[in-house]
C-alpha cells in the first residue's frame, strides 16, 4: 500500500482477535494479598507467579529435594554475606544437614574470625584508608597468621585451620562462625584466596606459600564435593569474580575425570547481575538438564526467606 499525504494507510491494517493471542501474564499468576495470621508458606503461596516470584519457589523446592534425598547442597559466598548478618541462617541449614559445603573468598575468613573473636566487623575503610591504619587490626592478623601455620603443619585446608583455631581458642563468639561450624560439624568450609586482595596479606607475617598451599588444599576438596553435584544445587551468593571462576574450574576437572556432573541447579543470588556470576554460574554449567536461577536483591532479605522456605518444604 503506497502512502498517502505522505503518511502510511492503515485503513488495510491486520489484525487479530486477543482471545486467540498467547499472552505471556495471566491474572490466575498475580499476586495474592496478606491475610493476618496467616504462615509462612501462605506468604510464599501470595507470591505472584511471574518472574521471580516463580524462580525462588523453584530454587526452595530445588534445594529441599537435594536436602531431602542427601545430594549435596553447596553455598558459596562473599564476605558481605556474613557482613549482613547471616551467618546464624546459614549455620542453622548447617546443623540441618540442609547445606552440605560451604565455599568462601578470602575476605570471609576475615570477617568469621573477627565476628567469633569480638562479636563484630567490618572497619570504616573510608575513615581509616587516608592514614594508612586501614587493616591493620594486630589481632586478626595475628590470628589468621597462627591458623596459616597451623594448616601448614597439619597438611589442611585453610578453611578447616581457621575453624579448629577459633574452637581451640574457645572465642566467645565462636557460634556465629562459619568456620568453626564446619569443623564442628565435620562440614567442608573452603576457602579461595586471591592473594593482594586481602588485609591479612599486608602484614609482615603472613607466609604467602603457606596459605597458597592451604588454598589450594581447599580447592581439591570443593573440586572433589563438586564432582558429587548431580542432583544437588550450588548457590553462589554474592561473590562476583572469584567462586564462580572456582565453580567452573571445579565443574569441568570433574567432568575430565568422568564424573557425571549433567543434572543440577545453579543459583545465583546477589544486589545487581555480575557478568561472571551470569556467566559461570547460570548460564554455562547449567545446560541440558541443568538449570540456573539468578534472583537479583539484598541477602538480609533473599537468604532467611529461601532458608524459611526450604525448612518448611522439609
Amino acid at each position: 500500500m503506497k502512502p498517502v499525504d505522505g503518511h502510511l494507510d492503515a485503513s488495510q491494517l491486520k489484525t487479530y482477535s486477543i482471545h486467540d493471542r498467547n499472552s505471556l501474564v495471566s491474572g490466575d499468576d498475580f499476586a495474592r494479598p496478606w491475610h493476618k495470621g496467616g504462615d509462612f508458606n501462605t506468604f510464599l503461596d501470595t507470591l505472584p507467579s511471574i518472574l521471580a516470584g516463580t524462580d525462588i519457589r523453584a530454587v526452595i523446592q530445588a534445594v529441599a529435594a537435594a536436602a531431602r534425598h542427601r545430594h549435596l547442597v553447596c553455598f558459596a559466598m562473599g564476605g558481605h554475606v556474613i557482613k549482613t548478618g547471616m551467618p546464624p541462617v546459614i549455620i542453622d541449614l548447617m546443623e540441618k544437614q540442609i547445606i552440605t559445603l560451604i565455599a568462601m573468598n578470602g575476605s570471609g575468613i576475615i570477617h568469621d574470625l573477627e565476628v567469633a573473636m569480638v562479636g563484630k566487623t567490618s572497619e570504616d575503610v573510608a575513615g581509616s584508608l587516608s592514614d594508612g591504619s586501614f587493616g591493620m587490626a594486630k589481632e586478626t592478623a595475628d590470628c589468621l597468621n597462627q591458623a596459616i601455620a597451623r594448616a601448614k603443619k597439619k597438611g589442611m585446608g585453610l578453611g578447616r585451620a581457621v575453624g579448629e583455631m577459633i574452637l581451640a581458642l574457645d572465642l566467645p563468639y565462636q557460634h556465629l562462625s562459619l568456620t568453626a561450624a564446619g569443623a564442628r560439624l565435620n562440614l567442608p568450609v573452603t576457602v579461595h584466596v586471591a592473594l593482594g586482595t586481602d588485609i591479612l596479606h599486608m602484614h609482615p607475617r603472613f607466609d604467602g606459600a603457606a596459605c597458597g598451599q592451604a588454598s589450594l588444599h581447599d580447592f581439591k576438596t570443593f573440586a572433589a564435593q563438586i564432582s558429587r553435584l548431580e542432583k544437588g544445587v550450588f548457590i553462589n551468593a554474592g561473590s562476583a569474580v572469584i567462586l564462580p571462576e572456582v565453580f567452573l574450574k571445579a565443574v569441568t576437572l570433574a567432568r575430565n575425570l568422568g564424573h557425571s556432573v549433567d543434572d543440577f541447579t545453579t543459583v545465583n543470588l546477589d544486589f545487581i547481575r555480575h557478568y561472571r556470576p551470569m556467566t559461570n554460574v547460570v548460564n554455562r554449567p547449567a545446560k541440558g538438564k541443568a538449570k540456573g536461577y539468578s534472583i537479583v536483591g539484598h541477602h538480609e532479605l533473599l537468604i532467611p526467606m529461601i532458608a524459611a522456605g526450604i525448612i518448611e518444604s522439609l
